[in-house]
């Protein structure tokens, strides 16, 4: 396994830069979908359809990017595409506010603070729990957690790429499970509710359908997680030895100390202001109808702002209280240096942002997942193996389709009805879902952080790239997808409850 992994690294290192990556990828997806347009390749099944919120009979055709219209799109669309990829606007207002903090030292303070507090023997576990149930923070985990982990782990004289890998597993590859209950749950709680009425009318789940098993898998996934950290990737990677400063004292100092208690009130204080905008009836952040404060409300949609404010506030008070900062300009000058050093991220995210753009304009993906669902139902299989196909099935689509949303809205009408008239419970096909939709998140160059995790990663080895990400999180990939399926089946087989 160490020198598949060695001989990964070596490889993936000297493919192409990532941007020359996606720009062959680009050629590629052009040339596929005139090819496909032109056998006229389409498939026709149920999907659920957001506008409506019922399951629709819906058809869908390959559609060729050197079309009059397809070259129209590409010219045409390359701003607004860049626009509206997400990640670009999420990465930069999260880095003004973690830049503020980590150029003022805080980040480092609670690092050491952390590493001072935690036992050493449980400090890898601590991380990969924290970064699990991270998802309820939306993307706050792969933006603030994983590069935190890492220089926890460098601040105790181990690998920093070891905490890099274990905190990037814990987030991506473990994304659909949580203690909690997340906005994400309602959504795919919904669209499994209307794939159920095309068998059952007067049957539904509820938010907590998977409750019992999402906290079951947050606590395997936990300690497998932590056990592959420690004995695969730490042993692989060896000591450290690059020239990254490891604190030499772990004690704080009397400014520090200052520095922290400033940060905590103006925590405190930040967040008194966030929830009385928030808590009051008819508070700005509560939804305009509904009322509602978890869910599509906009403070969920405002999230990544509050994370952001309070970083920023607390990097300050710290900056003013341990005397790292003097003023505004200190201020402003530490969010300068952070968005600066997003310049090669950015400009790789606009080249992916463009692939995506182009991709999702062919259907190719819609049209990968609807046929290969339909080579599982005819297989005939029973209940138990269909259901681990159906697993493997997501595996696949995920690395072209991370969207988990959109997946779920093309699988949960083929594969919600056909279980169910083999027996199986919906809330088994939905926790099936989770199991298959997140190992893939840590591999596939298509997860919008990916790069990102990269550019973590140079941090700290200069010689780092695609290949040394991926030769990390292989081990993670293959013995979660195992285990977290054999963990689902033997949950099946017990017949223990899914939720509540």
């Amino acid at each position: 396994m160490q020198k598949i992994l060695d001989t990964v690294e070596r490889v993936g290192n000297r493919v192409p830069h990532p941007v020359m990556i996606f720009v062959y990828l680009i050629a590629l997806v052009v040339v596929l979908s005139a090819i496909l347009a032109a056998v006229g390749a389409h498939v026709t099944y149920q999907a659920y359809n957001p506008a409506s919120g019922e399951i629709e009979p819906a058809s869908t055709a390959a559609r060729s990017l050197l079309t009059v219209d397809g070259i129209r799109f590409m010219f045409t669309g390359i701003v607004q595409n860049f626009m509206n990829f997400n990640a670009v606007g999420v990465i930069i207002v999260a880095m003004v506010g973690v830049g503020v903090a980590e150029e003022a030292g805080l980040v480092k303070a609670l690092i050491r603070k952390l590493v001072v507090v935690a036992p050493p023997k449980l400090l890898t576990y601590i991380l990969v729990f924290v970064g699990i149930v991270s998802s309820i923070a939306a993307d706050a985990g792969y933006l603030v957690l994983i590069p935190l982990a890492a220089a926890a782990f460098v601040s105790v004289g181990r690998h920093p790429l070891a905490g890099l890998a274990a905190a990037f597993a814990a987030v991506a590859s473990a994304f659909l499970v949580n203690v909690l209950i997340v906005p994400t749950d309602g959504i795919l709680t919904e669209i499994t509710n209307d794939a159920i009425r095309l068998v059952d009318p007067n049957r539904s789940i509820d938010l907590a359908a998977n409750v019992w098993f999402s906290i079951g898998s947050v606590a395997m996934l936990t300690i497998l997680i932590g056990l592959i950290t420690e004995k695969v990737i730490e042993p692989r990677l060896g000591p450290y030895t690059g020239d990254y400063v490891v604190p030499g004292e772990s004690a704080l100092s009397e400014d520090e100390y200052r520095g922290l208690r400033y940060a905590l009130w103006g925590m405190l204080a930040t967040m008194a202001f966030i929830a009385a905008l928030t808590l009051p009836p008819g508070a700005p952040l509560r939804h305009p109808e509904t009322g509602a404060i978890i869910g599509a409300s906009p403070f969920m949609n405002s999230l990544i702002v509050s994370i952001a404010l309070i970083f920023m506030v607390c990097g300050i008070c710290y900056g003013m209280g341990a005397r790292t900062m003097k003023g505004a300009n200190d201020a402003i000058a530490a969010m300068q240096k952070a968005i600066a050093g997003l310049s090669g991220l950015i400009l790789l995210l606009l080249v992916i942002s463009q692939f995506i753009a182009f991709f999702n304009y062919t259907n190719m993906a819609t049209l990968a997942a609807v046929s290969l669902g339909r080579i599982l139902q005819e297989m005939n299989l029973d209940a138990l193996w269909l259901l681990i196909g159906f697993v493997l099935a997501v595996f696949l689509i995920d690395l072209i389709i991370t969207a988990a949303i959109a997946k779920w809205a093309i699988f949960a009408p083929i594969f919600v009805p056909l279980l169910m008239q083999l027996g199986v419970e919906p809330e088994a096909v939905l926790a099936a879902y989770r199991v298959g939709d997140s190992p893939m998140n840590s591999i596939t160059p298509l997860n919008a952080y990916f790069a990102m995790i990269v550019t973590f990663a140079i941090k700290y080895q200069k010689d780092a790239g695609v290949g040394t990400v991926i030769a990390l999180m292989l081990p993670y990939v293959i013995w979660i997808s195992v285990l977290w399926t054999a963990f689902l089946a033997g949950w099946h087989l017990l017949g223990l409850p899914w939720g509540i």
